[in-house]
């Protein structure tokens, strides 16, 4: 309880924008999404290719029906996924003028959903599609009634080939996404890091950007950078949030 009064009260003295929040699976998971690297997460999943493979771009370019096939059954939420108490504090304490940017690994758009609108989407999101010949933009549900009789989304003004835009391995970030994200970072005072293990890089070389005064990392189990923290709660990222007051 008091590291959660602890954190809380270095959100409350912190100046107006002058707060950054970098989450990983964690954030997602207690709305229902699964992560990666955990027991009941997607690596460690029964399937016909090992997931990392399954998402990578030379096996989406080279199998794209099979890719889909996993994409569609295990990487899409259905509808009954909604934002938890983190997404929904965040929205809060964005509004009120706190928040700098929410820097996320995660692909589901849980937050916007929640109602945060500075969110810089490292690895891509599931909501927007696009046209591999084209470029016409697709949503997620026009990704779907894409589909053609082998399960793989094509554009219907040229035919091409319909492709989420979502970082597979193989890959690199967005660079304009990573110095938007960079920007808010090194502009904060207080950055609060939650449910990363912080071992994929580029992402987690992002802490490194931060020169402020406080870094609070969230996780249930110690991540690789706990040494450069001032606090770490070892708890569920909502729970946490859940008991988070601004003024």
């Amino acid at each position: 309880m008091d590291e959660i009064k602890t954190l809380n009260d270095w959100i409350n003295e912190a100046g107006e924008g002058k707060v950054v929040f970098f989450g990983g699976a964690g954030v997602s998971t207690e709305s229902g999404i699964p992560d990666f690297r955990s027991q009941d997460g997607l690596y460690n999943q029964q399937y016909k290719y090992p997931p990392e493979m399954i998402i990578s771009h030379s096996f989406f370019i080279q199998n794209p029906k099979e890719f889909y096939r996993f994409y569609f059954d295990r990487m899409i939420p259905d509808d009954s996924i909604k934002p938890n108490p983190a997404h929904l504090k965040l929205a809060e304490l964005e509004k009120i003028g706190k928040l700098n940017g929410v820097v996320t690994q995660n692909i589901d758009g849980l937050h916007q959903a929640a109602g945060s609108e500075k969110v810089y989407e490292l690895h891509g999101s599931i909501l927007r599609n696009f046209c591999m010949t084209c470029h016409e933009p697709y949503d997620l549900e026009q990704l779907k009634d894409a589909r053609d009789e082998d399960g793989v989304p094509k554009c219907s003004k040229c035919g091409g080939m319909l492709k989420p835009d979502v970082v597979l391995y193989e890959e690199p970030l967005d660079s304009s996404v990573m110095h938007q994200a960079i920007a808010a970072i090194t502009q904060a005072d207080l950055m609060i890091i939650a449910g990363t293990s912080l071992i994929v890089y580029p992402a987690a070389g992002l802490v490194d950007y931060f020169k402020g005064k406080h870094i609070a990392i969230i996780n249930r189990d110690p991540t690789k950078q706990d040494r450069k923290a001032d606090l770490c709660i070892s708890q569920n990222v909502g729970e946490v949030f859940s008991q988070l007051n601004f003024k």
